[in-house]
């Protein structure tokens, strides 16, 4: 399968449309009253969810029709590519799904572009908090959405050397496990935060946090966006604890992860 050739900008143009499309849907569902339904692995998923998926795939398909996509609602059905190849799309319709349940406003729509095993390019839509963050080859960048849809200037955004006075963690909201605070409590910590959806890695990109660990099982559409805007930012994310950089398209392990670092720069 021959790799389609786009640059960030092109990237960018695309994915941050389509992403704002599936946000603008999911708020539409947010401010009243929607049902929660439960999937085979007993994790929620909601209209948006499902909604949200319908407008992405629609989106991919119309602007890069070549490029296979692993999607999670399609692949929590059965309904995988049987060859992915060296480039596709990874999504995530509604990150933090929970979170969108307890109306924290913490959830996030998300977009990658994987080419050969690396996540090149990432949206991440925070549509409850008006900020889309986004990130490949040519660095990282946040903007905020007027009320109207209207993406402003691009800010772009740097991860942070560690200070000397400690680091400031970023963890999971609902999926804190006691291994992380082990981990944790093994290093120089002086403050932390809890934060749900992939919002982890973007405050890590944007030099708020310096760490996120995650030691709970999470699949390739959870991290991939994420992943993509912090490297850009010039963080890292690597397994744990092999500290190798974490790949995509593990058709072996089912499309999920092994537990992993994100760091800012260090």
């Amino acid at each position: 399968m021959t790799k389609v050739s786009l640059t960030d900008d092109v990237l960018a143009d695309a994915l941050c449309a389509i992403a704002l499309d599936a946000g603008a849907a999911a708020l539409e569902i947010y401010a009243g009253d929607f049902k929660t339904d439960e999937k085979n692995d007993t994790s929620p998923v909601t209209e948006a969810d499902r909604l949200g998926e319908e407008i992405i795939l629609a989106g991919l398909k119309n602007f890069a029709p070549g490029i296979p996509v692993l999607a999670e609602e399609s692949a929590s059905d059965g309904d995988i590519p049987e060859d992915l190849g060296p480039q596709f799309f990874l999504v995530d319709p509604l990150d933090g799904t929970r979170e969108f349940v307890n109306r924290t406003g913490e959830f996030t729509v998300n977009i990658a572009l994987i080419e050969d095993g690396k996540s090149v390019f990432g949206v991440v839509y925070a549509p409850a908090s008006n900020l889309i963050f986004a990130g490949g080859r040519e660095g990282a960048w946040k903007a905020l959405i007027d009320e109207d849809g209207t993406m402003g200037p691009r800010a772009p955004i740097t991860a942070r050397t560690a200070p000397s006075k400690g680091l400031i963690a970023v963890a999971s909201r609902s999926h804190r496990s006691p291994e992380t605070d082990e981990y944790l409590n093994g290093l120089s910590v002086a403050d932390f935060t809890a934060a749900g959806s992939s919002l982890k890695f973007c405050l890590v990109a944007e030099g708020v946090a310096d760490i996120y660990p995650r030691f709970g099982r999470t699949m390739e559409w959870d991290t991939g966006a994420g992943q993509a805007v912090l490297e850009a930012a010039g963080g890292r994310v690597v397994t744990h604890p092999e500290n190798e950089p974490l790949l995509y398209g593990k058709k072996s392990r089912g499309y999920d992860n092994p537990h992993f670092i994100a760091w800012g720069k260090n």
